[in-house]
């Protein structure tokens, strides 16, 4: 079992940054590929970055290219998104999650296994 908190969301005006953390509760964090997705109203959930196990991988989505850095730091079990530029578009609830899939960059949600709660993240125009 792994445990995700996320924290750092809020509100902030188009051009501005966030950054997103997400604390895993384990031993094992290390094991597992993490991923953000984001979901808005209305709308399905979203993939928008992966890191692999060591850090070394990396997968954006195309609209987070050149805007969001997805890391992590394994002798602190935590996994960020920091999120700069942004735009009323990226508008969504951001979820982190854990996956122990044999691969070293995960897309897919359903291939993940544990998710955190959430944390709001709300751009103004």
């Amino acid at each position: 079992q792994v445990q995700l908190v996320e924290s750092g969301g809020g509100l902030v005006q188009a051009g501005g940054s966030l950054r997103l953390s997400c604390a895993a509760a384990g031993r094992t964090f290390s094991t597992y590929v993490m991923g953000w997705f984001r979901q808005a109203p209305g709308k399905e959930r979203e993939f928008v970055a992966t890191i692999s196990r060591s850090g070394s991988n990396i997968y954006y989505v195309n609209s987070a290219k050149g805007r969001f850095t997805i890391s992590r730091d394994n002798a602190k079990n935590t996994v960020y998104l920091q999120m700069n530029s942004l735009k009323p578009e990226d508008t969504a609830v951001y979820y982190c999650a854990a996956s122990a899939l044999r691969a070293s960059v995960v897309l897919s949600p359903q291939s993940y296994n544990y998710w955190g709660q959430g944390t709001q993240v709300t751009v103004s125009s």
